[in-house]
């Protein structure tokens, strides 16, 4: 059994703009996505300043915290330092 070459490039053809159709349908929605309503923009202009506001009172906590480490920090060198000038070992309890 032996194909028609014209038969298989017709066939092909079609195979070829079907997938194609699909292709292009699916580029097109992509492009021709809806846009946002302007009531939907404020929305998101209101969740985003709620957000940055979030950000800035976790990086003002985090400053808090940072500065609390470094008092921390400052006191133990310091109580470290004493221990060794007197010879004690350091940070154990007086």
């Amino acid at each position: 059994m032996r194909l028609d070459p014209d038969l298989v490039v017709i066939f092909a053809g079609i195979a070829v703009t079907t997938i194609g159709y699909q292709i292009a349908r699916a580029i097109r929605g992509r492009l021709e996505r809806p846009s946002l309503s302007r009531s939907e923009l404020a929305d998101v202009k209101h969740h985003l300043e709620r957000l940055e506001q979030a950000v800035d009172s976790i990086a003002v906590e985090v400053e808090r915290i940072s500065e609390g480490q470094r008092f921390t920090t400052k006191l133990l060198s310091e109580r470290s330092a004493d221990s060794v000038a007197e010879g004690k070992p350091p940070f154990l309890k007086p």
